[in-house]
Order: C-alpha cells, then sequence, then structure tokens
C-alpha cells in the first residue's frame, strides 16, 4: 500500500491481472462513499495490479477497498450457489450424476 492519506490510496496486488481488478473496480464505482477510482498493470509481463481509491472522507480507502473485496467474494459465492442448484435440478429431472 501506497499512501498520501487515509482517503487517497493506491494499493499494489501481486498475481492478479484484469480478472480480479474489473470486479473490484466495479464494486468500488458502486459505492458512494468512493469519489475515483481506477486500476493499472504496469506491464502485461508483471501480474501487479495497481488500484487508486480516493473517498470522500466518509469512508478510509482501505475499507472501501475491504467492502469491494467482500463484495466480489459474495457475489461469488452466490454464482456458485446458484449453479449448485441448478446442477442439482438438472441431475434429479435427466436422471444423471454430475460428479466433479
Amino acid at each position: 500500500m501506497v499512501s498520501r492519506n487515509d482517503y487517497a490510496v493506491t494499493f499494489s496486488v501481486k498475481d492478479e491481472d484484469h480478472t480480479l481488478a474489473n470486479p473490484v473496480r466495479f464494486m468500488l464505482n458502486k459505492n458512494p462513499h468512493v469519489s475515483f477510482t481506477g486500476y493499472s498493470i504496469t506491464h502485461p509481463a508483471e501480474k501487479v495490479v495497481n488500484f487508486r481509491i480516493q473517498t470522500t472522507g466518509e469512508m478510509t480507502s482501505v475499507d472501501a477497498f475491504r467492502q469491494s473485496l467482500n463484495g466480489v467474494t459474495d457475489v461469488c459465492k452466490h454464482i456458485k450457489a446458484q449453479l449448485a442448484a441448478e446442477c442439482t435440478s438438472f441431475q434429479a429431472s435427466a436422471g444423471t450424476s454430475m460428479e466433479a
């Protein structure tokens, strides 16, 4: 984390790319306490994502980042549960088994 103050922070996340960065940016943009957010990847050969987060002052950038990561996690859990339910429903209707 590179910080100027608690409300304007740049986070560097190693071993990640657009797959994580874009959903996190989306969640940050939905937050009304975030005034600016963006991310950059310095070079495709380097797997480092830099998130820039500025808040309105009602929430720290760390809290906004944490909240967005939790939001992405919640969405992934929901998708996983929905997929499992649909697979179970399909198996029951088709009389088949789908084992991993």
